[in-house]
């Protein structure tokens, strides 16, 4: 398989396939450019290598054909700021023969940017076709974006066996999958998995998954009463999945045959109302009285969850443990994140993954202090799941 560390970009065209769904606000300006930084370190070993990128993306689900909010248009400007001032071209369309004639024309260093790939619906039913007249843009196919790596699109997946022999990860995917291998293929144990969130239901297949891996595994977050419900417990107003409760039981009887331990809260912080002026007491994880709901995790839990995390060699955080979006209820997300970093200085390795995670991660400033990011959304559970991916085996086909 070919790489992009290897790979000779020189007077080559690369078609960049990465994940440009940024948000813009009504004057199109950019208001977060995480992703588009994400992807500086492909499109610039690209040029460093003598070659010219050709970025392809999709952004926001355009429904009929072009829409001019929906324009990748809106991206040039910054990401040549991104590149130091270095040119970006914008194609008038992603395939036909004016985009080609622009790409043709490209010169080492120059960039081109495709419009929008979801201005064709082609391109979301994995067209075979599509993806053809989207290879003419290129001379090699570099799939960065791992956001997208669950579906089966033309430019994330089908694309690929236009480029049989010229076809490779970037930066991004690359150390994404990496990172997550080394997480759920090669673990140093003990592996713990905290899984935290409030629905069971959304994260059934990945219990089940981990549960063939791990040696711990924390259940946090609105999941916690579904358990403890089953059990039967007191849990008040809390969130609670019923129809769930057997299934719960299921998970249960299936950690203890595959010898792994399952940790729950033993206290957690009620509250009488879901605000910040809430009252608010700690009781046992399994007696909240009615009227009130268990909104984060008490202080033994903490120090039962922080015993199990500090003696991991290998941490996946998928979930925060309380509404920690108030800071009244952070206490017992935040004291995760801080065992995670310790735990990752004294040599673990730890991967977050998840929209709340992360930006549990990044409210608390402890982003530097764990061993790996995922940003990837639907793609890193679907991973998580057992599932193939396939952008990354159309790669590696």
């Amino acid at each position: 398989m070919q790489t992009i560390e290897t790979y000779d970009f020189s007077g080559k065209k690369a078609l960049i396939r990465v994940d440009f769904n940024v948000p813009l606000n009504e004057k199109f300006e950019i208001t977060d450019d995480t992703r588009m930084r994400a992807a500086l370190p492909t499109i610039e070993k690209v040029i460093e290598k003598g070659g010219s990128p050709v970025i392809m993306s999709h952004l926001g689900r355009p429904k009929n054909g072009p829409e001019d909010k929906f324009s990748l248009k809106h991206l040039v400007a910054h990401l040549s700021d991104l590149l130091g001032g270095r040119t970006v071209k914008i194609a008038p369309d992603c395939i036909g023969e004016e985009t080609k004639k622009v790409a043709d024309s490209l010169q080492p260093g120059e960039v081109l940017i495709l419009e929008n790939l979801r201005f064709h619906g082609e391109e979301t039913k994995g067209d075979a076709e599509f993806a053809r007249k989207l290879s003419e843009m290129g001379d090699c196919w570099v799939n960065d974006a791992f956001g997208t790596a669950h579906r089966a699109h033309a430019s994330t997946a089908v694309i690929a066996q236009y480029f049989p022999n010229d076809k490779m990860f970037g930066f991004l995917v690359g150390s994404e999958v990496a990172s997550l291998e080394k997480v759920m293929k090669e673990p140093q144990r003990p592996f713990t998995a905290i899984m935290g969130g409030s629905k069971v239901s959304s994260k059934i297949t990945i219990i089940e998954n981990l549960l063939e891996r791990v040696d711990h595994l924390i259940i946090g977050g609105g999941m916690t009463y579904t358990f403890v419900k089953s059990l039967g417990g007191k849990i008040g107003d809390s969130i609670c999945e019923d129809e769930y409760l057997d299934l719960a039981k299921d998970l249960m009887k299936k950690a203890e045959a595959k010898g792994v331990q399952l940790h729950f809260a033993v206290d957690v912080l009620e509250a009488d109302a879901f605000a910040e002026t809430a009252n608010t007491k700690v009781v046992p994880a399994n007696d909240i009285e009615d009227g009130w709901q268990g909104l984060d995790v008490g202080p033994k839990t903490i120090e039962k969850f922080n015993k199990v995390i500090g003696d991991s060699k290998t941490i996946l955080w998928n979930g925060p443990v309380g509404v920690f979006e108030m800071d009244k209820f952070a206490e017992g997300t935040k004291a995760i994140g801080a065992a995670i970093v310790e735990a990752t200085q004294k040599g673990a390795f730890s991967l977050v993954g998840g929209g709340d995670s992360v930006a549990a991660v990044n409210k608390f400033g402890i982003a530097d202090g764990v061993s790996y990011i995922s940003t990837a959304g639907g793609a890193l559970l679907e991973y998580l799941e057992g599932k193939d991916l396939p952008g990354i085996a159309a790669v590696r086909q």
